[in-house]
C-alpha cells in the first residue's frame, strides 16, 4: 500500500506543477497580447515614418530625373529593392541610405530631416 500511496503523491504534485506552468504560461501570452494592443500608436508611427521616408527617397529620385532602375543599378542592389524602399515596405541599410543620399547630391541629414 505504501507505494500506492506515494505514486498518488507524486501524481498529485506532478499535476498541481502542470497546473501552474498552465497558468504561468497562459499569464506571460495575456501580458504579451495586452502588450501588442497597447502599442496601436507606436506601430501606426512606426508606419507612418517608413511611409513617408520612402516618399522621401521617391521625392528626390523623381527631382533628379533618376529611374528606379539606375539607382538600383548605381547602388548594386535590384530594382525591386528600391521599389520597397520608396513604397515603405522596407527600409535601406545605413550604407545604401548613405549612396542614395551621395548619389542625390545631398546629405544624409538633409535626407532624413525630410521624414516626418
Amino acid at each position: 500500500m505504501k507505494v500506492n500511496a506515494s505514486a498518488s503523491v507524486l501524481m498529485f504534485v506532478f499535476i498541481l506543477l502542470a497546473a501552474a506552468l498552465f497558468v504561468f504560461l497562459l499569464t506571460l501570452v495575456i501580458r504579451a497580447l495586452l502588450k501588442y494592443l497597447r502599442s496601436k500608436d507606436v506601430r501606426e508611427e512606426k508606419a507612418a515614418v517608413k511611409q513617408s521616408l520612402g516618399e522621401a527617397l521617391k521625392k528626390r529620385r523623381t527631382e533628379c530625373k533618376m529611374t528606379q532602375e539606375f539607382v538600383a543599378e548605381a547602388l548594386g542592389v535590384s530594382r525591386q529593392a528600391v521599389s520597397k524602399w520608396e513604397q515603405g515596405l522596407s527600409d535601406p541599410s545605413t550604407s545604401n541610405l548613405l549612396a542614395l543620399a551621395k548619389l542625390y547630391k545631398i546629405s544624409a541629414e538633409e535626407l532624413l530631416r525630410e521624414v516626418v
